[in-house]
Parts: structure tokens; sequence; C-alpha cells
């Protein structure tokens, strides 16, 4: 089961899009997954043949918990591999051996099940997953004290919570491996999520949850900057005048073009805090608020933005609202996000401060374009302008990268022939 977001610990599986015997290649779309903010359509990571469907559809099952078993093309199947206790005596198992379904890495998913023998932790450097560390700071719980029983000795939250005698709810049995459909057997109709107030109120939920982690666990420090965007709106009416209809780009483009650029030369914007350390990530995956038709925010990444065109992400953007809209979004791009942008121009906001979405280090904010008064070498006009914010985690940076990465951010918009 993929992390779909750092707020998620379980996840329903609603369909398989795949049966045993099947070969899927990397980017196949395996599996629909149902979490409280959405439907989401999981790939595979991996190329094989399916070997074993391991959780039936309609099972809630905990992130991290194996869905599948695949074997690699020409292979031998699971069934040919030595019985398990033959096969527990073996080091390391052979690469033909059936190997779990690959999703998306997981940004913060909580440990497999423990073994049964408790292994202590390095006393000097031990494995602590980030759950267990917000359940021990929860709880007032001395991780020193605590003995993991996770891989490699790590300190799992089931650890913690025996630690300080709390009871957990217990994850899911493993259950049977799904058979096949026999042949010519109709297929099952899909499995449908959450519906209705029952997804919103679920939604409202997470959503709270999380924004209160970040505000409780990431000092952040707030920025803003006015933006003359004169220049790139005549640029932006001038190109449109010579598209057809169909290929226009919109003004909020420009604005998150600029950002993903500003952030490909801004380290410190552009990545996670994992494991107490930042990870900055080499590529730009750009999450971007988008309100669902049913209410609430969801906010999936338009990957490699700074890489692309504008018309390519003009497609893009248009491609991702029209799956949050129609439920059919992917794993890849709820896990993906390196930096999000939330704009509320359409919605009559002058100005929005945002909240960082853990594990990211930052987040932008737009107001609505409007004309405003506004000074230029030395005369006061009115001028159209937008209110930019940064949300930033001052673990990673401090105003004063903050500020840079904001005129960064104007500068750009001031050439927009460099967007292009």
């Amino acid at each position: 089961m993929p992390s779909l977001g750092a707020d998620m610990e379980f996840g329903t599986l609603l369909q398989w899009l795949v049966k045993p015997g099947d070969t899927v290649k990397r980017g196949d779309i395996v599996a629909v997954v149902d979490t409280s903010k959405a439907e989401i359509e999981v790939e595979i990571f991996e190329d094989g043949v399916i070997d074993e469907l391991l959780v039936p559809e309609h099972t809630r099952v905990p992130v991290g918990a194996a869905l599948a078993t695949l074997h690699a093309v020409g292979a031998a199947p699971a069934s040919a591999a030595p019985p398990p206790a033959e096969a527990a005596s073996v080091a390391a198992p052979p690469p033909t051996e059936a190997a779990p379904v690959a999703a998306a890495p997981p940004t913060e998913a909580p440990p497999a099940e423990p073994p049964s023998v408790a292994v202590a932790p390095h006393p000097d450097h031990p494995r602590i997953s980030p759950l267990a560390r917000r359940t021990a700071e929860d709880l007032g719980v001395d991780l020193a004290s605590v003995a993991g029983t996770g891989p490699e000795g790590a300190i799992t939250r089931d650890d913690v919570t025996r630690a300080a005698g709390t009871a957990v709810a217990p994850a899911p049995t493993a259950a049977p491996p799904v058979a096949a459909p026999a042949s010519g057997e109709a297929a099952a109709p899909p499995r449908t999520g959450l519906q209705g107030e029952e997804r919103r109120d679920a939604m409202r939920e997470a959503i709270g949850a999380l924004m209160a982690r970040s505000k409780r666990e990431i000092p952040h420090y707030y920025l803003q900057r006015e933006i003359d965007l004169s220049r790139a709106l005549a640029w932006l009416e001038e190109e449109n005048a010579r598209r057809a209809v169909d290929a226009r780009l919109i003004p909020s483009l420009l604005l998150l073009a600029a950002v993903a650029r500003a952030a490909a030369q801004t380290p410190a914007m552009n990545g996670f805090w994992v494991e107490e350390a930042f990870r900055p990530s080499a590529a730009v995956h750009l999450g971007v608020a988008i309100a669902q038709r049913g209410g609430g925010l969801i906010a999936p990444a338009l990957c490699d933005a700074d890489g692309k065109r504008l018309d390519e992400l003009m497609a893009a953007l248009r491609e991702l609202v029209a799956r949050v809209r129609g439920g059919r979004l992917r794993a890849s791009e709820m896990s993906d996000a390196t930096i999000t942008v939330t704009n509320l121009g359409d919605g009559g906001v002058d100005l929005v401060h945002g909240v960082i979405y853990p594990p990211q280090v930052a987040l932008v904010g737009f107001g609505g374009i409007a004309p405003r008064p506004h000074a230029l070498d030395g005369l006061l006009g009115v001028r159209p302008t937008v209110i930019a914010t940064l949300a930033a985690d001052h673990r990673v940076s401090d105003g004063r990268t903050g500020s840079r990465f904001l005129s960064l951010i104007e500068r750009l918009l001031q050439t927009p022939e460099e967007l292009r």
C-alpha cells in the first residue's frame, strides 16, 4: 500500500485492474485505492508478471503492506519457490523470487509488521520511523529506553505504545490471496469508496489533522511581495492573440512556471524534511492546490514542472484538473510533490498565507491579480499586481533565502519570454 500523503496511515483497496498471470510494465495502473481524500490509481514501478493478489478488494490495509507479488518475465513464479521453512534459511532471496509490487516510494510510511523477537536499537543512531517519533512525543516516551522490533532494530509505533502501556488499533490480519476469476466469469463491478458527506467529513478530518501537525512541528516563517504583472499580462495578451482559442494560456500558468523555475534555482525551497534532516530534490514536482467538486482541496503534482515549456505545462495542468474533478488521480501525483502552490485569486482573495504540507519545506501562495496603486520610478499609478507569499521551514532556510526566492519569482515574471 503506497503512502499517498503524509497524513495517510491506511488505505482501502477498491479494485484490482490486473489478475494473476498478467504481464505488467513500469507505469501501468494496477489498482484503485481509496484514501480519505480521493480514489487514487496506483501505478507499478517494476516490470514483471503478476503472481498473487494478496489483498481482496474493499479491504482496508496499512501503508507499507504488500498488496501483491510478481516475478520477472520468463522466471519461475512464487509457487516454484521453496516452502516457507526452507526459504527462511536462505540469506538473500534470488532475483527471480516473487517480490512485492512496488508502488510510489512512500514519503512517510509506517514500518512493516515487526518480527517476533525484539532487537535493541543501535545505542548511538537508532532507526526511528517518523510516525513512531511523533507518537513518542505525544505520549511522552523516552526513545532511548525503547527496544526496536522493526527491520535492523528500527523503533516502530507499536514499540512506543507498548513502552507507554497504551493500546493501539491492530493492523488488519493478512488477507487470503485473491483467486483469479474463472474462465468466462464476469468481472466484478468497480467498488466505490467514500461518497458525499462521508467523503467530505473524512477529508476535512484528514486535512485538519495534517495542518495541525504542520503548525505544531514545522517552525514556519512568512514573507510576502507585491509583484507588478504589467509586462507579463501584456506579453500574454500578444501571445494568445496568435493562438487558437483552445491553445491559449491563462495568467496563473505564468505564476506556476515562475515558481517552478525559481524552485529549481533555490534548493532550500524544494525538497523534504525526513528523519530530522533536509533532503533536497533534484526534480521540481510542483504541487497545485485544486478544488474538488464535492468540496475540499487536494494538491497533486505537476511532475518535472521546471523543465516543461508553457504549452506542455498548460496541457499537463488541464489534464490534472480534469482527473481531479473526475476522481482519477495517480499515486505518483499524490506522493511526488516537492513544493506546493496555492492560488485563491479566483475566489476574490487578495492575500493568502498557507500552511506547509509536510514533509515539504515551502509553500507559495498567490492572491488575485487586480489593479492596485503601485509606485514605479517615483511615480504612483495603477497597475495589475499580485501578492505572492511564502511559507517556509526555518529548519531549512531563513528570511534571506526566502526573500531571494520571491525576488527570483518576480524577476521571471518581469521577463515572461524566458518562461516560454
